[in-house]
């Protein structure tokens, strides 16, 4: 139960829904004492459930927003890791091959080279 020595607006959004559903069927007398015990004030209980109605109203057409916006992000990054995977593969080969061409430097060296006199 909130309540707990800390600052009311730094209670958790659970909490502060409690004390929105506890004191919904309250009047203003009983509302007053019931802060009182709690160490809050009526304006911040109206504060927490307007927000919580504006958040509840605001959500559903920001989910489909927020859906849309990840799908957007999703396909970027999709292209992406194709993108990154393509110039890995062109490094790779890069490497491999400038990696056969010091081999072949190496052994025509040991080849056509005169070998060393003491």
């Amino acid at each position: 139960m909130p309540g707990n020595r800390k600052n009311p607006d730094q209670w958790p959004p659970e909490k502060q829904l409690a004390v929105i559903i506890e004191t919904a069927a309250l009047n203003e007398a009983q509302m007053a004492e019931y802060c009182r015990k709690k160490g809050l004030f009526a304006e911040q209980i109206q504060k927490w459930k307007a927000a919580f109605i504006n958040g509840m109203v605001a959500k559903p057409a920001s989910l489909s927003e927020q859906r849309k916006a990840l799908n957007v992000e999703q396909k970027k990054d999709k292209l992406t890791i194709k993108k990154l995977e393509r110039e890995l593969k062109r490094k790779d080969k890069a490497l491999a091959e400038a990696a056969a061409l010091l081999v072949l430097t190496k052994k025509a060296r040991e080849i056509w080279e005169e070998p060393e006199e003491d």
